[in-house]
């Protein structure tokens, strides 16, 4: 199990012809339910535990496509450029908060291949040099990523786990916003304390910007405004409606269609985009790495977990926050973070755990595994798709000078978090 297991992340990591991580993921977890590591009984489990997840990340990434095909990005680059007013900080500031802001409304790698062209065209259209690009790029990518934390519904491993634990979207955000902020702030900061004489002060605004053709003749702002209100209705639907059992996907499915058709009455543009541009292979990556997740477990991964760490977590609600963090985050580093929270959420299950602690724990695991995560380019699919679009547009950044930066800050914004989810809860929720 543990040599299927290693086969399948090294080929994710590799990448051999740039194969897509479905492909080693589906070819594992059949080895593993052919060889009865993992019996039928608990692949219904799974089908019932990824299905809702993976249809609520791919509608909301279907209705980022559709907002992307009416000009909605690119009216967003153009005014970043324009808010930012010349200041050089004013636009790492927004750059900052557009990639925070995308991954709530959408996810985590919806947010990284969205932000990330417009970034790049934004320092292309400034003509900043190399030096002065990274800052924007690599500050948008680890706030993007970070920001799957405050809010379950960014990340499908949040999600999923989510389910395991029993806690509702509600009560996440009420124990997990603040911290998980905290965190992201000390992050930005420290990036931009870090890259300070990198960031120019002024910025030309006086550019041939094509892009302002493409805004006035390309974008329909009646559409425009239609999806925005249907994008937030069904973002705060999530946390009206699912206290009376309205399922996720449901939701997100509704919203999603509902963005097709009215695209389709208004423009007469079919779902042939939505279609290509769609990442399916979601769902065969998310159910084959809980299988192969299952048969680790059974195989007596967590069993070992729980051992040695079961003592630490029931001391005290300090350890657990932050040997529960730390923990997801080596997982994170070494092996991704999906195969990660869910290992790390196994084991707290079967631990028997009070449900302060449980809770407790199980946000600890999401910090690490969201947060903790990006001190290398493994650790998330966002990353390394970050890592590939920057490759494609010939922009020199490598693993090395990327694990030189996210060691600096990420540890202490890890930190920063753990301990403010510690005191958070103690003084304001477990009252």
């Amino acid at each position: 199990m543990f040599i299927i297991f290693l086969s399948v992340i090294s080929l994710i990591i590799w990448r051999p012809k740039g194969l897509n991580e479905s492909i080693p993921t589906a070819i594992g977890a059949a080895i593993t339910i052919f060889l009865g590591i993992v019996p039928l009984d608990d692949i219904y489990k799974i089908l019932d535990i990824v299905s809702g997840a993976s249809i609520t990340i791919l509608s909301t990434i279907i209705m980022s496509i559709v907002l992307e095909s009416i000009g909605f990005f690119n009216w967003v680059a153009f005014n970043l450029v324009k808010k930012a007013k010349g200041s050089g900080t004013l636009l790492y500031i927004f750059v900052n908060l557009i990639c925070f802001l995308t991954t709530i409304f959408f996810n985590n790698d919806g947010s990284i291949l969205i932000t990330t062209p417009i970034i790049i065209h934004m320092t292309k259209y400034l003509n900043l040099k190399p030096h002065q690009k990274i800052p924007y790029l690599l500050s948008g990518a680890l706030i993007a990523t970070a920001s799957s934390a405050p809010i379950a519904i960014s990340n499908i491993s949040n999600l999923i786990a989510l389910k395991i634990v029993g806690i509702d979207l509600n009560s996440y955000v009420e124990m997990m916003f603040v911290p998980s902020m905290i965190g992201i702030i000390t992050i930005a900061s420290l990036l931009y304390l870090y890259y300070q004489k990198d960031i120019p002060k002024k910025i030309d605004q006086n550019f041939t910007d094509p892009l302002t053709s493409q805004i006035n003749i390309k974008i329909d702002w009646w559409m425009f405004r239609v999806s925005m209100v249907i994008v937030v209705a069904v973002r705060a639907s999530f946390f009206i409606l699912t206290p009376f059992g309205i399922p996720m996907e449901w939701i997100a499915l509704a919203g999603a269609i509902l963005l097709i058709m009215i695209r389709w009455y208004k423009a007469g543009k079919g779902v042939k985009d939505v279609i290509s541009k769609t990442p399916w292979h979601i769902l065969i990556f998310a159910f084959s790495m809980y299988v192969l997740v299952y048969g680790l477990q059974n195989v007596g991964l967590t069993s070992f977990l729980i051992k040695y760490l079961q003592p630490l977590v029931e001391s005290s609600h300090l350890n657990a926050s932050l040997t529960m963090g730390i923990l997801l985050t080596i997982l994170s580093n070494i092996f991704n973070n999906l195969p990660a929270v869910m290992i790390g959420t196994l084991s707290l299950t079967n631990m028997g755990l009070d449900l302060q602690t449980l809770q407790l724990s199980y946000l600890a695991n999401v910090l690490g595994s969201d947060i903790g995560s990006l001190i290398t380019p493994v650790g998330t699919l966002a990353t390394l798709i970050w890592m590939y679009i920057l490759k494609s547009n010939r922009i020199r950044f490598t693993w090395g000078k990327y694990i030189k930066v996210a060691l600096l800050v990420i540890p202490i914004g890890l930190m920063t978090s753990l301990v403010a989810l510690y005191y958070w809860n103690e003084w304001f929720i477990f009252k």
